[in-house]
């Protein structure tokens, strides 16, 4: 590519199971706060300040039509362009990318918000289904990702247990992570313990409910190189979306995804992802979706996500981290998870992601997926 685009500042809130005392606009305000106070950047009228602001929510999960008004009078979209992105965060990234590429901007904020806990997420979930058939079956994600789970487990044979120590190592790593929601370490024999909520789905395997907000800003070469001396540049973006009817497709693969990364390997020149890559953030909505993903992101063969956890290639101190911030297992709102996976990402490149630290972090992965059994994914490389 022709121009260089650099994340220069990311922020997230704490991630909990309910803010009852925060309304969404306030928990947008707290993170553009904070990218303003890092950048010194501001919303002035005279080009030196945000050119652009892109946010993501939904008028679902917030209760309202035109849920990004609010949203984007708090993220300086006055008297400024400001787009609305209603899926996984990450593609609100993707789109600030793009804008900055195309010449239009310099600087743009980006912004990803949910508050999961103000409504009931299975009736929302129900919408992305086909309305003849589908819908009419009551699924919502979860109901689909048990669909998943049982193709990919008849397939390719992955086990309890290599499930369960996705949970383990995440909820592990979780613990070095202030922001994250649970930070409580669980065992092998918990997780297989736990109840099932929808077969072969544990209540330890699928992400819990949660609240919070993740905001980043990018800009030009240019711009990044004076507004910080760490900048992480996007070397590499793709995102492919699957057949919207579940029934068309093999779920225990992810053609998708791995289109996706095929396209964000070239631009990034990555041609060994598992040697190249030192870190990763994977979305895992559910345990056995990191070991899919990986499949899918060309970290190992088809149907040997499995012997990656087994033999500890993930584990924070293995060949290649995954989800060392704890991942969406450990909390991220719908929404609101991919963006974190790019923030997470851009921490560790810049050597501020503390006690879950991957030494000598060069080039990352971030990954967002959204719709039932992965629909749409998005891959971004990052390097520094």
């Amino acid at each position: 590519m022709s121009q260089k685009v650099g994340i220069v500042a990311v922020t997230q809130t704490k991630y909990e199971e309910a803010k009852p005392a925060w309304r969404e606009l306030e928990i947008t305000y707290q993170v553009v706060e904070q990218l303003l106070e890092e950048t010194g950047l501001s919303f002035a009228e005279d080009g030196s300040g945000i050119d652009a602001a892109v946010t993501c929510s939904s008028d679902h999960w917030d209760g309202r039509t035109l849920s990004d008004i609010p949203h984007g009078e708090v993220a300086g979209a006055h008297l400024r362009p400001e787009e609305k992105v209603t899926s996984d965060g990450i593609n609100a990234v993707i789109y600030a990318y793009l804008q900055i590429l195309s010449g239009h901007y310099d600087t743009v904020l980006v912004v990803g918000t949910c508050k999961e806990s103000q409504t009931v997420g299975y009736i929302i979930e129900n919408f992305a289904f086909d309305p003849v058939f589908q819908q009419k079956l009551g699924l919502d994600f979860l109901a689909a990702a048990a669909l998943q789970a049982n193709r990919y487990i008849h397939k390719y044979g992955i086990t309890p247990e290599q499930r369960a120590r996705v949970v383990v190592k995440n909820r592990g790593n979780a613990q070095n992570n202030p922001l994250a929601q649970i930070r409580t370490p669980v065992s092998i024999e918990e997780v297989l313990n736990s109840p099932i909520i929808a077969h072969p789905i544990r209540s330890l395997e699928a992400k819990p409910v949660s609240d919070g907000a993740c905001g980043l800003i990018l800009a030009t070469e240019e711009k990044a190189k004076r507004l910080t001396s760490t900048p992480v540049w996007i070397a590499g973006m793709g995102q492919c979306y699957e057949s919207h009817y579940i029934g068309d497709r093999d779920l225990a693969e992810s053609q998708a995804l791995s289109l996706a990364a095929k396209d964000a390997y070239r631009q990034a020149r990555i041609t060994d992802p598992l040697k190249e890559i030192d870190v990763a953030e994977i979305s895992e909505y559910c345990s056995y979706q990191e070991l899919l993903w990986c499949e899918g992101l060309g970290l190992c063969q088809k149907g040997e996500g499995g012997k990656l956890i087994e033999k500890g290639i993930t584990e924070l101190g293995g060949e290649l981290p995954v989800n060392p911030s704890g991942g969406v297992l450990s909390g991220n709102p719908t929404l609101v998870a991919g963006m974190a996976r790019v923030a997470e990402i851009t921490l560790q490149l810049v050597g501020r992601a503390g006690a879950r630290q991957v030494p000598k972090a060069k080039t990352g992965l971030a990954h967002g997926t959204y719709g039932p059994c992965g629909q749409h994914h998005a891959v971004l490389v990052l390097q520094v």
